[in-house]
């Protein structure tokens, strides 16, 4: 199992600059990055992966940004430019070395409206349609899209892992998988150990963080049940601290971080994972 940190935390978008921070992830324990891109054409990934090496870091996986104009279940313009987006996120995760490409690909965060039934499943259709293209890309360069179900106030499309097993069950493609984060899980599931083994071997991306999206262990989620589910389904993939802080204020303000709940983002990333080694051992 290797522990990894978003980029989110600390620099947003992403640029070659952005990099300066691999040192001190690495000087700090971790083992991989998961790296945020907003703006793909901001970066050579070649030249991400050589600052990669140099630091002694892998890259676990590549996080999606998406705003209204990126949006698979959007205007016609919204889901050309989601599928875009996606398809180039998939070749550069192959040029970083990232296995996945994850995050809430299936629609822009922050779209939630009381949809009609009817609208809902035509929406749900579409996003189905425009995932088995992405899939058949992402299945033939080896990377696998890992879905993020999202709390009720970020999204109303997909909150709980039983809805993202419904969605890979209707895609059908080997290359599409879970991806599960305890922020979200603490307000959408019921147990959060429970919904880890209903996702079983599909699980193949996991974010860690507290339930107030501060640090991992400083909080009142049930980590050693998480920990016991993890190790039930064989789980294999990167267990990546996704917390932020005011520090970013595009990312602040878009995740709703109107106060400061840790002392600082180096406490959340060192004594997260801290924590983690511990409880995942």
């Amino acid at each position: 199992m290797k522990f990894g940190i978003n980029t989110f935390l600390f620099t947003f978008p992403f640029t070659h600059d952005s990099t300066r921070w691999f040192q001190t992830f690495k000087k700090w324990g971790f083992d991989a990055v998961e790296i945020a891109i907003d703006d793909p054409a901001a970066i050579d990934p070649a030249r991400v992966r050589a600052e990669l090496d140099k630091a002694g870091l892998s890259c676990c996986s590549v996080c999606g940004a998406f705003g209204p104009d990126r949006d698979l279940r959007g205007t016609p313009e919204a889901q050309a430019n989601s599928r875009a987006y996606i398809t180039t996120l998939i070749d550069q995760a192959v040029v970083l070395g990232a296995p996945v490409v994850a995050g809430p690909v299936y629609s822009a965060v922050g779209r939630r409206n009381a949809e009609e039934p009817k609208a809902k499943r035509e929406q749900w259709r579409t996003v189905v349609k425009n995932l088995k293209p992405l899939c058949k890309h992402a299945a033939n360069r080896g990377v696998e899209i890992c879905v993020e179900p999202l709390n009720r106030f970020e999204t109303d499309f997909i909150n709980t892992v039983d809805q993202v097993l419904e969605l890979i069950e209707d895609v059908g493609s080997p290359a599409l998988k879970v991806h599960l984060d305890t922020f979200h899980m603490n307000i959408e599931e019921k147990n959060q150990a429970a919904a880890i083994k209903k996702a079983g071997k599909l699980l193949r991306h996991f974010h860690a963080c507290g339930c107030d999206r501060g640090t991992p262990g400083n909080d009142h989620i049930a980590w050693d049940e998480i920990a016991a589910a993890l190790k039930k389904v064989k789980y294999d993939g990167a267990v990546v601290i996704e917390s932020f802080t005011q520090d970013v204020k595009i990312i602040a303000a878009a995740a709703a971080i109107w106060r400061q709940i840790e002392p600082s983002r180096e406490e959340i990333a060192t004594k997260g994972l801290k924590f983690l080694r511990k409880v995942l051992a």
